[in-house]
C-alpha cells in the first residue's frame, strides 16, 4: 500500500466520520428555517431523541420540533408539568441538532424560571444548535396546553422574558416564538391582545395554543402580523386540521409534538403484552425494522468504512 493511497484513504475516512455523528450543527439554522417559511408552510414532526430525528429526516422532513412533552414523557416517564430541567433539554437538543442537517425548534416551557433563567436558557439552547425556541406565558407548575386549570403570568412579566430573550440571542435569525395559553383562560380576544403585545416587545413569531376551531386560527392570522405556529396535537382542544388548510390560512409552521411518541408507545405496549404472553417475538418479525434497516438508518456501514480506512492507513506507516 503506497503512502499516497493511505493518505487518500485517511482523508476519505475523515470526511465520512464528519458526515456522521461528529457533524457539527447547522451553521445558521435560524436562517434556514426562515428561508423554508418564506417558501411555504413548514411541517415539523415532533422528535425527542437523536434517532427519532434521523427517522424524520430520512422520511423527508425539512425541519423538526423538539417537544418538551415528548422529551419529558420519554426521558423521565413523568408528565409535562415543568419537571424537565434546562440541562436535560439542552442535552437532548444538542444531540438532535448534531444528528440531522435540518433546523429544529424546541419547547423552552416558561423559560425555565424567571428573567435571568430565560437569559441563560436562550444562550444554552441557541448554542445547542437550535433554530429557535418558544416560551409560554403560563405560571409554574405549568400544564399541557390542552388541559384545563392553567394559570397565566401577567402580560408585563411575559414581556420581561421576551426582552431578556431578545437580548440574549446571538444570531438575529434565531427565532423567538411567544406562546400564549390565554385562549382557554381569558378568551380569544385576550389571547390575541397578548400576542400583539409580545410582538411589540420583540417576539419573532407567535404560537397560539389550545385554539378550539379553524375560525380562531383565522382570527389570529388576521390580527397578528408575524409568522404563526400551529400545534396539531391529537386528543386535545383543537380538531384535526390538515397542513394544507393551515397553509391556506397563512400559518408558517405546524408542529406534531407527541404524535410519533404515541404511535411508538402503542406499538411497543402491544408487543410487550404479546411477548410476555407467548414467550416469543416471532409473530412480530414482519412489524420490526430489520437489522439491516436499522444499521442503514444509523449509517453503520459508513462507520465500518471509516474504521477500516483508519486502520489500513495506520498500518501502512509501520
Amino acid at each position: 500500500m503506497s503512502a499516497l493511497w493511505a493518505q487518500g484513504a485517511l482523508k476519505r475516512a475523515v470526511r465520512v466520520a464528519f458526515s456522521l455523528m461528529v457533524r457539527p450543527p447547522l451553521a445558521n439554522p435560524g436562517a434556514r428555517l426562515r428561508e423554508l417559511m418564506r417558501e411555504g408552510t413548514v411541517i415539523m414532526p415532533g422528535v425527542y431523541t437523536a434517532l427519532t430525528a434521523v427517522a424524520a429526516y430520512r422520511a423527508g422532513a425539512q425541519a423538526g420540533y423538539v417537544s418538551g412533552a415528548a422529551v419529558t414523557n420519554s426521558y423521565l416517564a413523568m408528565p409535562d408539568i415543568g419537571l424537565l430541567t434546562l440541562n436535560e433539554m439542552v442535552g437532548q437538543a444538542s444531540v438532535i441538532c448534531q444528528a440531522v442537517p435540518i433546523p429544529m425548534i424546541a419547547d423552552a416551557d416558561t423559560g425555565f424560571g424567571e428573567t435571568w433563567n430565560v437569559t441563560r436558557a436562550v444562550i444554552e439552547l441557541e448554542r445547542a444548535g437550535l433554530a429557535g425556541i418558544h416560551i409560554e406565558d403560563q405560571q409554574l407548575p405549568k400544564k399541557c396546553g390542552h388541559l384545563d386549570g392553567k394559570h397565566l403570568v401577567p402580560t408585563h412579566e411575559m414581556v420581561r422574558k421576551i426582552l431578556a430573550a431578545g437580548e440574549a440571542k446571538r444570531s438575529e435569525d434565531f427565532l423567538l416564538i411567544a406562546r400564549t395559553d390565554a385562549r382557554s383562560v381569558e378568551g380569544l380576544e385576550a389571547a390575541i391582545d397578548r400576542a400583539k403585545t409580545y410582538v411589540d416587545y420583540g417576539a419573532d413569531a407567535v404560537f397560539p395554543e389550545g385554539l378550539y376551531e379553524e375560525s380562531e386560527f383565522e382570527a389570529f392570522r388576521r390580527a397578528v402580523d408575524v409568522p404563526l405556529l400551529a400545534n396539531m396535537t391529537e386528543f386535545g382542544k383543537t380538531p384535526i386540521i390538515p397542513a394544507a388548510r393551515f397553509a391556506e390560512m397563512g400559518y408558517q409552521m405546524v408542529i406534531y409534538p407527541v404524535s410519533a411518541l404515541r404511535v411508538k408507545l402503542k406499538a411497543v405496549t402491544e408487543f410487550f403484552r404479546h411477548l410476555l404472553a407467548e414467550g416469543s417475538q416471532e409473530a412480530y418479525l414482519d412489524r420490526m425494522m430489520t437489522r439491516k434497516e436499522l444499521y442503514d438508518l444509523i449509517d453503520y456501514p459508513q462507520y465500518e468504512e471509516a474504521d477500516s480506512a483508519w486502520a489500513e492507513s495506520g498500518s501502512s506507516d509501520r
